[in-house]
């Protein structure tokens, strides 16, 4: 029997409003999450119900309230809810990867090396780190001539892809999406519709949002519901 490779077991998030206060707003609640390696669940729900805050709280930006997450890392369950900070750039750079909607990067430093970056940091050759890199900008449709240019000073869809670029280098074994195609026309968003379906194939684990419809419907395996919380404490 195939076992999961990330799992949340009650897991609990509130916010505390320390301007306002000192008043709790609880977004998520017990929460029991199964991911099998192969598979994608697409989470559900309407805006504010707490999707994003439950993909930052399984790669670990926000420290969880109560509950475990548990993600498979180097053959161990590893608590994310309750691990150390080194731990936690550990499983990053290894296990988990998180695309968010938003390129986040060092100024002035070109398209590929940002791509790149990943693979460097692992000890991989330059040389070959900007090899993979350039394919990679290649089949998102990045020319060339942008590959030296710092993203910055790029479009909003050209900065989505290069953030899927960086994603999607490291072939982490659990990959975290957050809305991988809000800013992509239909040709670039199916590029990453092919490539969510080879990662898949290749046995990586996928939890993603997906606004787009049609886009879940092409990769998605099974939803997760993520409801409001109706009563703050």
């Amino acid at each position: 029997m195939t076992q999961p490779i990330l799992q949340t077991e009650g897991l609990s998030k509130s916010f505390t409003l320390h301007l306002q206060g000192g008043v709790r707003i609880p977004v998520l609640a017990d929460v029991d999450l199964t991911l099998l390696p192969g598979e994608c669940v697409a989470l559900s729900g309407p805006s504010g119900a707490g999707k994003s805050t439950l993909m930052r709280s399984l790669y670990g930006n926000y420290r969880a309230g109560s509950g475990r997450i548990l993600v498979r890392h180097d053959g161990a369950m590893v608590d994310i809810a309750s691990a150390d900070p080194r731990t936690i750039i550990a499983v990053r750079d290894r296990t988990l990867g998180y695309v968010s909607q938003f390129l986040r990067v060092v100024p002035r430093v070109p398209a590929l090396d940002v791509v790149a970056e990943v693979l460097v940091g692992r000890g991989v050759a330059v040389a070959r780190a900007r090899d993979a890199a350039r394919d990679l900008l290649l089949r998102l449709n990045i020319p060339p001539r942008l590959h030296a240019v710092p993203p910055a000073t790029f479009s909003g869809g050209e900065q989505q892809r290069v953030n899927l670029a960086r994603g999607f280098i490291g072939a982490h074994p659990v990959l975290l999406l957050d809305e991988p195609t809000a800013s992509l026309d239909a040709a670039n968003s199916a590029v990453v519709i092919e490539m969510i379906r080879q990662a898949k194939a290749r046995g990586v684990a996928i939890v993603g949002i997906f606004h787009d419809a049609e886009v879940r419907d092409q990769v998605a395996d099974r939803l997760f519901p993520v409801m409001p919380l109706q009563d703050a404490a």
